[in-house]
């Protein structure tokens, strides 16, 4: 037959490829589809569906959609499209980059301890309290200047700042806040350690009921009760026996219209001395028919016991306003 020699197929002519490079080809399994898997029909570089990835002369490639990796990619740097997200496989917008370089976070990210510089914070956007720091508003320490951050209360900074302050200065303690209504109001907030004396201020200090006596009474176990018997005090103006330290005298409190009660400042001397524990008022108040007087009041408690704290109140009925500061005086050690 024209154009075989034996049974193997002769061609005669358009054929450049010798012997050796056509035998390159035997044993090749590959279907003509899968063949055809090279012909993108693109530049090389460029990806197109269902078709072989090349990359181009500077090893590019363009145009991946979704890449899975089984393990670890080791990538040079990760550029993510204007408004696209990185995240894991249940939440993949854990970080959502805008086209101005803004990260968002949709969950609260997670430091090493000790990564954050303090030069990174940045507190002058920051709102204003816009109100008075008050003992429960929180602040950053340095625990010990070790590293360790810890949050405190500014409660914590004014006990402090009342450990170093020098003896015979007056340091505030508390405060009753407006009385409103009140069968009594209580401080316990004494500190032998710190403290050797005690002024209270009292702001128009009203009673409910008309023609009334204001006394102190002490306690010696924290506030727990108070020495509240006939005789366990004396008053100033002579051996009388009294229910508490009297602070009216031999005037009583008027609560009538424009009557503005009792305003002074009460001291109380060396309560912690295990001796007798001694008060003066001195101050300002109306009697009945708004009748003004000036007073300087007091008396002892007849025990030799370590006061802790102290209670306010009207002979009858309650505090129907006003208010009571209490200060220390540091005793310097």
């Amino acid at each position: 037959m024209a154009g075989y020699i034996g049974n193997q197929a002769q061609i005669r002519s358009g054929l450049s490829a010798t012997i050796d490079e056509l035998n390159i080809i035997d044993g090749v399994t590959a279907t003509t589809a899968e063949l055809n898997y090279n012909d993108t029909g693109a530049a090389v570089g460029t990806v197109v569906a269902s078709k072989t990835v090349t990359a181009d002369a500077n090893k590019d490639v363009a145009s991946f959609r979704n890449v899975t990796a089984t393990g670890v990619a080791t990538v040079g740097s990760v550029v993510v499209a204007d408004g696209g997200n990185i995240g894991a496989a249940s939440d993949t917008d854990s970080l959502a980059i805008a086209s101005n370089g803004v990260v968002t976070f949709s969950q609260a990210p997670v430091f090493p301890d000790g990564s954050l510089n303090l030069a990174d914070l940045d507190i002058d956007g920051g709102t204003d309290i816009n109100a008075a720091l008050v003992d429960a508003d929180l602040m950053i320490v340095d625990d010990g200047a070790g590293g360790t951050n810890r949050k405190a209360t500014m409660s914590r900074l004014a006990t402090y700042m009342g450990t170093k302050i020098t003896g015979g200065s007056l340091v505030y303690i508390a405060s009753s806040g407006a009385i409103s209504n009140a069968a009594s109001v209580a401080f316990t907030q004494f500190d032998a350690s710190k403290y050797d004396h005690y002024q209270f201020w009292l702001q128009y200090v009203i009673p409910v009921a008309d023609n009334n006596k204001l006394i102190a009474q002490t306690s010696t176990d924290g506030g727990s009760s108070y020495s509240t018997t006939n005789g366990d005090y004396h008053t100033n103006d002579g051996s009388n026996d009294a229910t508490g330290i009297d602070l009216t005298g031999n005037h009583n409190v008027g609560s009538d219209t424009n009557e503005f009660g009792l305003t002074g400042m009460f001291n109380l001397f060396a309560p912690h001395s295990t001796n007798f524990t001694t008060g003066l008022f001195t101050g300002m108040m109306t009697h009945t028919n708004t009748d003004v007087y000036a007073r300087n009041h007091g008396g002892t408690r007849l025990a030799a016991e370590d006061v802790d704290a102290i209670k306010f109140s009207y002979a009858s009925g309650n505090i129907e306003s006003g208010e009571i500061v209490m200060y220390g005086i540091a005793n310097g050690t």
